[in-house]
């Protein structure tokens, strides 16, 4: 597609208008002077304020932008192996012990972006680039309905060729596509930030979480990061999840890539998006927050070149304050991560992991891992079959549950659940039930043996007597052969 065919596009898409409602005379909500101003103020916390911290996210309560600070500065190991101990008893508390699973689903890597980092970037000439037509999403999904997945995220690279028309129809497709007892019940985005009339289009057809990920917050690194094309716009991409829930997608994602700028800025501007969707929409935040971590892509020499690579034990560290800093939102850990930093960082308070998960385009169907069709290069390429039994291990039921959505807990709904602890009470017995479809459908005989002994610690863990009696009658009509039980 010809630039000035791009640009005219771009300015189609791109409506200004519709972030003024949203912004504080003309400022975002991202204030760079602040966010420094509150960490150099932090630079020394006592311990006693660390602790008080602590307490106040084991009440769940979302933490304000100078308790993160202090947090972030804290330089006592004692004090992080509390936190880190802390991170699980809050994940706990609101999602039990289970981990929900999905696979990632790209769909298209034609992009008008130039995002230096990005293997996908426009003037990468390096990437094999393709867009999967109807008949081959219909076998990437049938390939991960096989294996047992239930949810997916559906990526697709900012173009003119996925307009909002192209995401509504795959979508279609993806929930009409059965194989066998196999379907997928969630089907979340992750696309290029739409308008508020194209949001409604998607709302219509049933769209999960929708995702927009910053990249980095601080708005002159962005700018030099992302030098043309749609996402060069920071304010756009700020917004975009704003314009989504006034759109009615009540359950959005938001994300930083780690890597790119300093990571205590970073966290810090997570928080004030968090903070800031919550004060506009009624104390709804977002329903996850991601926080992926750079990793090499074909012919991105960037990777390499930058001074802001964050180690395991920084990762760790970080992922820990969102999770003290938001106690009550979902965390996403993805398989950029190798297998041994997500068993490592999972116990701090993640709830969701891909799995199985293969991020060429048609790399499903084909069984190929093609790193010139691949955004980036993935660290954990586990099956989802081991990926569930090394789960099982650590003591974590895999679920594959989707009913929140059905029934309408979404947004206020969730959060006000979320916000209470009280999620797990109706997410835990279906965990137990879609973990028990797919040890029946899908696992081997060592996930099998794995998982089972699972079901029964969670149904004996289950307090209600009402629910525990129904869990185990729906247990008994799933080992019959019927499917998709849940509460």
């Amino acid at each position: 597609m010809e630039s000035a065919a791009v640009q005219e596009w771009i300015n189609h898409v791109i409506k200004p208008e519709q972030n003024e409602k949203y912004m504080d005379n003309g400022k975002t909500f991202i204030d760079e002077t602040y966010i420094n101003e509150t960490l150099m103020a932090k630079k020394q916390p006592e311990k006693q304020e660390i602790r008080e911290i602590i307490t106040k996210s084991l009440d769940l309560q979302r933490l304000e932008p100078e308790d993160t600070a202090a947090l972030l500065n804290c330089t006592d190991e004692d004090l992080w192996e509390e936190m880190y101990a802390t991170g699980l008893k809050i994940k706990e508390k609101v999602y039990g012990r289970r981990i929900v699973t999905f696979a990632p689903l790209y769909i298209s890597n034609y992009c008008v972006n130039n995002c230096v980092y990005c293997g996908f970037r426009k003037s990468n000439n390096h990437t094999f680039r393709q867009q999967l037509t109807m008949d081959e999403l219909r076998e990437e999904i049938k390939a991960l309905v096989s294996k047992g997945h239930k949810r997916l995220i559906m990526v697709y690279g900012e173009h003119p060729l996925s307009d909002v028309d192209y995401i509504a129809e795959t979508l279609r497709v993806a929930y009409s596509t059965k194989v066998g007892n196999g379907e997928i019940r969630r089907a979340n985005v992750n696309a290029a930030p739409e308008s508020i009339e194209d949001y409604r289009k998607l709302k219509e057809v049933g769209i999960g979480t929708f995702q927009v990920f910053q990249e980095t917050y601080h708005p002159a690194v962005y700018k030099k990061l992302h030098p043309s094309g749609l996402k060069a716009n920071y304010g756009w991409r700020l917004y975009s999840l704003h314009r989504a829930m006034e759109a009615g997608i009540d359950d959005v994602g938001i994300g930083a890539l780690f890597g790119l700028y300093d990571w205590k800025f970073e966290v810090m501007g997570l928080l004030a998006h968090t903070i800031d969707l919550e004060n506009k929409f009624g104390g709804v935040g977002p329903h996850t927050i991601s926080f992926p971590r750079l990793e090499p892509a074909v012919n991105t020499p960037f990777v390499e070149k930058t001074s802001y690579k964050i180690d395991d034990d920084s990762f760790k560290k970080l992922v820990t304050v969102i999770r003290l800093s938001v106690p009550y939102t979902g965390m996403i850990l993805t398989a950029r991560e190798n297998a041994k930093v997500r068993q490592n960082v999972i116990p701090v308070g993640i709830t969701q992991i891909d799995a199985g998960s293969n991020i060429g385009i048609g790399g499903y169907a084909r069984e190929a891992l093609d790193y010139n069709r691949q955004q980036f290069i993935l660290g954990d390429n586990r099956s989802l079959d081991e990926a569930v039994r090394d789960l099982s291990l650590m003591g974590r039921i895999t679920s594959f549950c989707t009913a929140d959505y059905r029934c309408g807990r979404t947004g206020s709904c969730f959060m006000g659940f979320a916000k209470e602890g009280k999620i797990h009470n109706l997410c835990m017995p279906n965990a137990i039930l879609t973990f028990k479809e797919y040890l029946l459908d899908y696992a081997g005989e060592e996930t099998k043996k794995a998982g089972e002994p699972l079901i029964e610690q969670e149904l004996a863990a289950l307090p209600n007597p009402t629910v525990k009696a129904k869990t185990l009658e729906y247990l008994k009509r799933i080992e019959a052969g019927e499917r998709d039980l849940f509460f």
